[in-house]
Formats: C-alpha cells, sequence, structure tokens
C-alpha cells in the first residue's frame, strides 16, 4: 500500500548557481560523499546535482516531514549502480521517521532535460506498488 508520494523539480541553474558561489559549503551541506563522487564525474555535475537534489525534497515530500523533526539534509543518498536504476538509502532521523510511519520500500524516478531536474518518491509499506 501507498505511504506517501512525493515529486519534485528543480531548475538546474539553480545549484550551477548555488556551485559558482558556495561551492564546497553548498555541497558537504546537501549531498553525500557518494553522490558528490557519481556527479562530480559527469561531463555535467549540475543537472545531476539538481536531480539527487530533487530527490531529496521528493523523499521528504513522501515521508510527510520536510526538514523539521530532527531531519537532514544527508540522511537520504541516491545511488546508482552501473547498469541499474537508482535507489534511495535513508539514514538517521530520515529512517526511523520512515520506519514509524510503516514504509518499508522506496521506489525514485530521476530526469533531467533542458533547465530543470525532476525526482518523484513512492514511499510503500511493503515491496509491491
Amino acid at each position: 500500500m501507498v505511504v506517501g508520494i512525493g515529486i519534485d523539480l528543480v531548475e538546474i541553474a539553480r545549484i550551477r548557481r548555488a556551485l559558482d558561489r558556495w561551492q564546497e559549503r553548498f555541497l558537504r551541506r546537501v549531498f553525500t560523499p557518494g553522490e558528490l563522487d557519481y556527479c562530480l564525474r559527469r561531463r555535467d555535475p549540475a543537472e545531476h546535482l539538481a536531480a539527487r537534489f530533487a530527490a531529496t525534497e521528493a523523499t521528504l515530500k513522501a515521508l510527510g516531514t520536510g526538514l523539521s523533526l530532527g531531519v537532514r539534509w544527508r540522511e537520504m543518498e541516491v545511488r546508482r549502480a552501473r547498469g541499474e536504476r537508482p535507489s534511495l538509502v535513508l539514514t538517521g532521523r530520515v529512517r526511523a521517521l520512515g520506519a514509524s510511519r510503516g514504509v518499508r520500500a522506496l521506489h525514485l524516478s530521476l530526469t533531467h532535460d533542458g533547465d530543470y531536474a525532476m525526482a518523484q518518491v513512492l514511499a510503500l509499506d511493503g515491496e509491491g506498488p
């Protein structure tokens, strides 16, 4: 059964501006080391970072928490192994909140095209949709 759905749209230029202004501080505050390793190796890191930023926002919406209740940006990580779809890994307070809401599985979809990156998260109380 569906516990929550979250969707978020991010303007890639917004992330690019944040990189130009506060690069190191912004990156360390918002993204995990694994996400940075993946994104900074891409031709255009900003579009991949924007998709992960959108995934974080969409996750918070699916869980119904927002950045409150002690939640931190880096407690949600998008992982993508070569040849596989992206997945979400929750840690810390976000993981505990998800468990308390009955979330047993998260499905993630990412896209970026032109000026925007988007993510959608489906939180389920089991493996099936």
